[in-house]
């Protein structure tokens, strides 16, 4: 029996959806950064064939391979940067539900603290 076409994904699609947020930064940021550096300097080697007098075919082709180094690499850290905000978005929502969580926690105390004193008062009485 044959899988669906929708049932098939590419052999590491499953490995990165299993990765969690940290991880995806930790990797994507420094071969973004990586990507974007190297792509620099092609960039510049490009330039300077240029100025030599290389043939045109030459520093053209290593121009375009350099520009797509630097986008890929600006698309990787990009990547990185939505999985760091999302990871801080995240911690920041965390903490303000727990201090939300502590706040109700504490008013309710409160709140049974002076049933309790309003019924001994009574009780006295």
């Amino acid at each position: 029996m044959l899988p669906n076409e929708s049932d098939i994904k590419p052999p590491g699609q499953k490995l990165v959806s299993k990765l969690s947020a940290r991880t995806k930064w930790l990797v994507l940021a420094p071969v973004g950064l990586v990507l974007i550096g190297y792509g620099l300097c092609v960039f510049s080697e490009a330039g300077n064939l240029k100025h030599t007098g290389s043939p045109t075919i030459e520093w053209v082709l290593l121009g375009t391979y350099s520009l797509i180094l630097i986008n890929g690499g600006l698309s990787l850290f990009g990547q990185a940067v939505y999985f760091r905000v999302m990871m801080d978005v995240r911690r920041e929502t965390r903490r303000s539900l727990r201090k939300l969580e502590t706040k109700l926690a504490s008013r309710e105390r409160n709140k049974r603290s002076r049933d309790r004193k309003r019924k001994s008062s009574t009780k006295s009485n």
